[in-house]
């Protein structure tokens, strides 16, 4: 089985356009310091908590990452360099929303990412989900036309699967909205809450793939888990999944990889 942890490490703009479809700042037109100050906080104090207790289980991260971030926070891009974590881009910040967006305008804001990522690493960028999970129909074809490999807007499988595209190959990885601590933001569960759904959902998963290879996703925001009141259930949760055996601690581009390289075998 594998297990890919997920921490969405986002930009969110103190000013943003006007691009329809949601307000980001609910508080606004009063400048909303507490939407915009919790957000900072994660990338200031609360990555790194995450990262102490990742590091101290040798747990890779693939970051789903705004990629505005990194041009705003240059230590978190050199950490994730240093670390080796993998990304997938989370869009440019997480205030510019895709819904509605004409074809031409969302070709060219992907080819943005693909291109930052290109210019601070020298690589390509290998996974996309929508900003704020926002998208269009357009968004697989896209991102395909773009040359990356996996996709994390469908939340359909717990397996990889290969999805339809007008041209080149996209696959979806399993992403999760249920095993995601944005449920403990908006339902007002806790972080023991949370953690027990992550044992709970890997429980399950790794007694089903001892036939059949399963796919956990953890997903993570540090604004959220980050806080000094949920980082220990956050550890208790991931200390549960690594004392398994059969479980692969690995990242996005790992595991669409391996699915890659499979179909292709099978194809021969």
């Amino acid at each position: 089985m594998a297990v890919w942890v997920v921490p969405n490490v986002e930009h969110y703009e103190y000013l943003p356009p006007a691009t329809g479809g949601r307000d980001a700042w609910p508080r606004t037109p009063h400048p909303d310091v507490l939407g915009y100050g919790l957000r900072d906080f994660g990338n200031r104090v609360g990555l790194w908590r995450i990262a102490e207790v990742t590091d101290d289980l040798g747990i890779p991260l693939t970051l789903s990452l705004n990629l505005a971030n990194w041009l705003h926070y240059p230590e978190i891009f050199e950490a994730s360099e240093a670390r080796g974590w993998d990304v997938m881009a989370h869009g440019l910040y997480n205030t510019r929303y895709h819904w509605e967006m004409p074809e031409q305008a969302e070709r060219e804001a992907i080819g943005q990412c693909v291109e930052i990522y290109r210019t601070l690493t020298g690589r390509m960028l290998r996974g996309w989900f929508s900003p704020a999970a926002t998208w269009t129909k357009n968004t697989p074809d896209l991102v395909a036309e773009a040359g990356i490999s996996y996709y994390c807007d469908w939340y359909h499988d717990d397996q990889p699967t290969q999805m339809n595209v007008r041209s080149g190959q996209l696959i979806t990885l399993p992403y999760q909205m249920d095993i995601n601590d944005a449920m403990v933001w908006r339902h007002h569960f806790e972080a023991d809450d949370f953690a027990q759904m992550v044992i709970d959902h890997f429980d399950t998963l790794w007694r089903e793939g001892a036939d059949h290879g399963r796919v956990v996703c953890i997903a993570l925001h540090p604004y959220i888990m980050g806080q000094p009141h949920r980082i220990r259930a956050l550890e208790r949760a991931l200390r549960h999944v690594v004392s398994h055996d059969k479980v692969w601690m690995a990242t996005g581009a790992e595991i669409a990889d391996w699915y890659l390289s499979d179909q292709w075998s099978e194809a021969l």
